[in-house]
């Protein structure tokens, strides 16, 4: 697996991979990786010639208060992970390389997909996302790029900006990797104490117990979400950010579920904020 830091080296490789007619395929991340990275490195591999991972702690797309610091750093561990499921090559560069001195462009995705759920709590945060992945994309001339359900606003994101630039990219969106316990794989359940990580279980038993009572009939938004959040408001280090249902993925309002749905959820567990979902399917 080659290791790339800097623009000149990812464009590099990128071009050899294209000069030789192969297909490249993208997933960036943040690093930290876990299971979940490696279920979208797989569907990559399967579809592409070639696939390039971003390890990259991206600082443009973090708020004054939130844990950019403290985010997990395992660049070492990280690349073994990469390597067991044969990524080709690993784009790791230093924030000064994508940012530096002088920076002043960034893409703005300013519609109503954005200014709610995570857009509405983390003001700035999809500004940041939308730049560093327009960026990767085009450094690592990607025919292919994956993320995964678990960020499913943020799909919808890319996916706008992608087709509102013409950017020759196809998005593919694979679906939430849990763990055996039914918590949806992240980075930052690393910051859970195992009693947390126990108060953690009730995000996904509460968008089970909502998928169950729509399998057995009940279609109404406002229904569903108070499912989720009396089931949550059980938990006691659970406190709710948002509890909300859209269509999707448009992500325009419903009142009654009578298309495909995304109903998502953010809670902090203790200091770590957390996020869910499930799609029910009209």
């Amino acid at each position: 697996m080659k290791i790339l830091t800097t623009i000149q080296d990812i464009k590099k490789y990128a071009a050899d991979c294209k000069a030789q007619g192969k297909t490249i395929g993208l997933v960036p991340t943040m690093g930290a990786l876990h299971e979940g990275h490696l279920t979208l490195m797989r569907a990559a591999r399967e579809k592409c010639d070639i696939v390039i991972a971003s390890v990259f702690v991206n600082p443009t797309q973090f708020g004054p208060n939130e844990d950019y610091d403290a985010y997990p750093r395992q660049f070492t561990a990280d690349c073994e992970k990469l390597e067991s499921v044969n990524v080709d090559a690993v784009f790791h560069p230093e924030p000064s390389e994508m940012y530096p001195e002088g920076y002043c462009t960034y893409v703005n995705v300013d519609g109503d997909i954005t200014h709610k759920l995570c857009g509405a709590q983390r003001p700035g945060h999809f500004r940041g996302v939308a730049t560093v992945v327009t960026k990767l994309i085009n450094l690592a001339r990607a025919d292919e790029a994956f993320f995964g359900q678990k960020d499913a606003q943020q799909v919808t994101v890319i996916r706008r900006f992608v087709e509102d630039l013409n950017i020759n990219v196809h998005i593919n969106m694979v679906p939430i990797a849990r763990e055996d316990s039914g918590l949806a794989r992240s980075s930052r359940n690393t910051y859970l104490s195992a009693e947390e990580k126990e108060a953690a279980l009730v995000l996904s038993r509460s968008l089970k117990e909502a998928k169950t009572a729509f399998a057995q009939g009940e279609t109404k938004v406002a229904a569903l979400e108070n499912i989720v959040k009396d089931e949550i408001s059980k938990e006691p280090m659970a406190s709710i950010d948002y509890v909300k249902a859209y269509a999707y993925p448009s992500l325009k309002p419903l009142t009654e579920v009578n298309e495909d749905t995304l109903l998502a959820i953010a809670v902090k567990i203790g200091k770590t904020r957390l996020i869910d979902n499930v799609i029910l399917s009209a």
